[in-house]
């Protein structure tokens, strides 16, 4: 088979004191998410997306956050790192499809630079990344801001 497809999935809580990034954009907010890492969940999830299509695991078993040295990583590093995982088996990313779900920020004004960034890091056209935004329609905890959520899906060709 030439083709993969992986989905991912990641949630952060959100509280004060830390910076919101998602997609290696810094979005001003009141509130960051709460990680080990820079918690940039749409990356994490993208990254698990792709580990997922080629059956490596998920970014905890490279990445674990019981290891200092990612404390504070910078997620763009991370997904670097797991692309060149990915094409030192044979694959490269084909698309990108993923969904962020906040109900503030805005997410609308950051989408095109989260594109830009993720798009440089895997060195893929920016049309073959789709990130779209919608609210839980104040529905469990993402509903009541306690955190966001990303899901994403993946298509790995090999090439």
């Amino acid at each position: 088979m030439n083709i993969r497809i992986g989905n991912g999935y990641d949630i952060h809580r959100l509280v004060p004191d830390r910076p919101l990034i998602l997609g290696g954009v810094n979005i001003p907010h009141d509130l960051g998410l709460l990680g080990h890492s820079d918690a940039d969940a749409l990356t994490h999830a993208i990254m698990d997306a792709m580990l997922g299509a080629l059956s490596l695991g998920d970014i905890g078993h490279y990445f674990p956050p019981s290891d200092p040295k990612w404390a504070g990583a910078d997620s763009l590093l991370l997904l670097q790192q797991v692309d060149q995982l990915i094409k030192a088996r044979g694959w490269h990313t084909g698309n990108i499809d993923s969904v962020i779900v906040a109900e503030k920020p805005k997410m609308k004004p950051h989408l095109g630079a989260m594109q830009e960034k993720i798009a440089r890091t895997l060195q893929i056209n920016r049309d073959h990344i789709g990130i779209k935004a919608t609210t839980n329609e104040k529905l469990g905890p993402v509903g009541r801001q306690e955190g966001i959520a990303v899901y994403a899906v993946v298509l790995l060709f090999r090439g």
